[in-house]
């Protein structure tokens, strides 16, 4: 198979990665891709928010498949042009992927079909969300409806600090994301990513993971992308896993198949595990970064067939294997992340890795011949362990091996895991 990759991520690396190693690839294009990803594919330069350039692409170089990294171009209906082209494209239509690209479509859906999620409220006016903010209290949730790079959602602890994110969404802080904004109750309890694919029937479970949204050590300071992951996340039992599957997934893929909208791609259920069981946070329509990288490193599998069992309706005829042992991400991001940062800061050269480590890259470039860093976050350092804190060790030590200035990182990555001891 020919595959295109689109994307420029940390993700999109672990993918590019994964996909190199499949028996069944003859050639691994990738979208604008990085430094990292040019180590496992070609890399093409190529507008992928211009649609028709990308399958004028496809259709030059004979593309089998495409596998479509990140949300924005899925929200944008890429998959759907692809596919109505004949071109097999692993990531949901623009109608399914508002799973993702409204908050308040998936709140609703939640609704609709019974599937566990905080109570809400949608509102296109500050005023009359304001009113309901004061009305509930604090703690409470503020959400952008729309896509705003994981920047979107504020979970305030004071009714100031709530009404402040309101005012954020409409100012146009989050520009069109926030014209409409979701208003949800607190879930107390422990975050977990689960993640599974979907042909549009079948469903496939996958990894589950834990991410660090906050920027600081001990969850403190405000959400990021992602300041590291691990997998799996011990909060997941077996039996929180099929519950998962039987009263969130399954009721997910039957609504979306009623409403003509039928998922195929990977869900990315959000999660938060209350005292009443896994409840739905929000839905992402694409693998987690930094939690695919975890996941990709876990893989006993094939990824290719996989993807391109959920892309073509046969995914009954597939299954994953799992390595037993623990994957950790650390994210090394640019100083001042997720605020302002400087941009094209030198990185030294990478230290090497053995098969139980990887340096994913996620914000970083060539300028004339040397690396630097273009993103506020920039490098995956992600090893495996038999244990949560022989991964950690493992990956701190890389951490410490890369030559970087501008670089930072949480130094507690797992840290909720080791602490159940």
């Amino acid at each position: 198979m020919k595959v295109l990759l689109i994307g420029s991520g940390g993700r999109e690396h672990a993918l590019a990665w994964k996909l190199a190693q499949s028996p069944k690839l003859t050639k691994l294009f990738a979208a604008p891709g990085n430094p990292g990803i040019g180590e496992h594919a070609e890399l093409v330069t190529l507008d992928v928010d211009d649609q028709t350039a990308v399958l004028d692409f496809c259709r030059s170089e004979g593309i089998d498949f495409v596998v479509v990294g990140p949300e924005a171009p899925l929200v944008a209906g890429l998959a759907d042009l692809l596919r109505d082209a004949g071109i097999a494209t692993f990531g949901p239509s623009a109608a399914a992927a508002q799973l993702e690209g409204s908050k308040g479509f998936t709140k609703d859906l939640c609704a609709r079909y019974g599937i566990p999620t905080g109570a809400y409220q949608r509102f296109t006016d500050a005023d009359a969300a304001k009113a309901y903010v004061r009305d509930q209290g604090a703690p409470i949730v503020i959400k952008a409806d729309g896509l705003a790079a994981g920047k979107g959602v504020t979970v305030a602890m004071t009714v100031e600090e709530a009404l402040d994110a309101v005012d954020d969404c409409f100012s146009g802080a989050f520009g069109a994301a926030g014209a409409e904004v979701v208003v949800e109750a607190f879930l107390d309890g422990e975050e977990a990513s689960f993640f599974c694919l979907s042909d549009g029937k079948t469903a496939l479970a996958l990894a589950t993971a834990q991410d660090h949204k906050r920027v600081g050590d001990g969850d403190t300071g405000p959400n990021t992308g992602g300041m590291g992951a691990y997998s799996p996340a011990p909060v997941m039992t077996p039996d929180m896993v099929e519950r998962t599957m039987t009263e969130i997934i399954e009721p997910t893929i039957r609504g979306m198949s009623e409403m003509s909208h039928p998922f195929t791609g990977v869900f990315f259920a959000g999660l938060m595990i209350t005292e009443k069981g896994p409840e739905l946070i929000e839905y992402n329509v694409r693998f987690g970064d930094p939690e695919c990288q975890v996941l990709m490193m876990r893989l006993k599998s094939d990824l290719l067939p996989l993807l391109h069992a959920a892309a073509t309706g046969r995914l009954d005829q597939v299954s994953a294997e799992w390595s037993d042992d623990v994957a950790l991400t650390v994210v090394m991001a640019s100083k001042g992340y997720p605020g302002s940062y400087d941009k094209n800061t030198p990185i030294g050269p990478l230290p090497k890795t053995a098969d139980d480590a990887k340096i994913f890259h996620a914000g970083t470039a060539l300028k004339d011949g040397e690396l630097v860093a273009t993103g506020g976050r920039v490098l995956n350092v992600t090893a495996t362990g038999g244990s949560v804190a022989e991964a950690q060790a493992k990956a701190y030590a890389l951490v410490d091996q890369v030559s970087w200035e501008n670089g930072f990182c949480r130094r507690d990555i797992g840290w909720r895991a080791l602490d159940r001891g």
